[in-house]
């Protein structure tokens, strides 16, 4: 009995859950910071979403109607120099007119009822020469454009900003981490970690919505293109070392 009672209590051990492991071991102390870096720079590209608004009678009418001044404001667009891989359909939409009559003296109402149809479509058009984007506005809207639905500005080849974005961020970060180690008695290790997160900051666009506009031969479209921002976020963690 005694034996096999040994035979146990050894099983038994054999079986336990053995102490933590490496795995278990609790992580180095760390401190985490963040920064950002931000780059300036003037916009070389504006994007317009313009088209043409028509109402008529009937749905094939107004849909007539709509195709024409659609085709004369492409023109319009195309022969100012913007190339046709630049122009592209972003709307369409045809819906009925509808009249809701005014309440009754005896309190009722008459159904609503259909006075026409209303189609439009608008195109986007990506203006890479942007110094003519006042111009190519102008001629929109003489063309037949009754609608101007935003106008944005980017940058078109954004890659070496955003780098030196990185750059300015990470310095920024180290920079914070070195002071907190001077305040904590402490030295930097190893980077365990970094993350980014990208971002734009356009400036207020000019922004318009023009129904059935005339617009006299002498008035000029005026852009302002003001700065965009490009903005990184970098997260880093170090390692925290005891100062010798």
């Amino acid at each position: 009995m005694i034996r096999l009672s040994t035979i146990a209590l050894a099983a038994a051990l054999m079986a336990a859950p053995l102490p933590a492991l490496a795995s278990e071991v609790a992580a180095p102390p760390s401190l985490s910071l963040s920064a950002d870096g931000i780059v300036s720079a003037t916009p070389d590209t504006a994007i317009v979403t313009t088209g043409v608004v028509t109402e008529a009678e009937t749905a094939g009418a107004a849909l007539t109607g709509n195709n024409a001044a659609m085709r004369q404001l492409i023109d319009a667009v195309t022969g100012a120099g913007v190339e046709k891989k630049d122009v592209a359909t972003s709307g369409f939409s045809i819906e009925p007119v509808m009249v809701y009559p005014q309440p009754k003296a005896d309190g009722t109402q008459d159904p609503p009822r259909i006075t026409g149809y209303r189609v439009a479509n608008q195109v986007t058009v990506k203006i890479r020469k942007i110094e003519a984007a006042g111009d190519l506005l102008d001629k929109v809207v003489r063309a037949g454009a009754n609608q101007v639905q935003g106008v944005s500005f980017t940058v078109e080849d954004s890659a070496a900003l955003l780098d030196r974005a990185r750059a300015e961020a990470m310095r920024k970060a180290r920079a914070k981490a070195e002071v907190y180690a001077a305040a904590g008695g402490f030295k930097l290790g190893r980077i365990l970690s970094i993350s980014e997160a990208t971002g734009f900051m356009p400036p207020p666009a000019p922004y318009a919505r023009m129904a059935m506009a005339e617009v006299a031969p002498a008035d000029k479209v005026p852009v302002a293109l003001g700065e965009q921002q490009l903005q990184v976020t970098v997260s880093a963690t170090w390692e925290i070392q005891e100062a010798r």
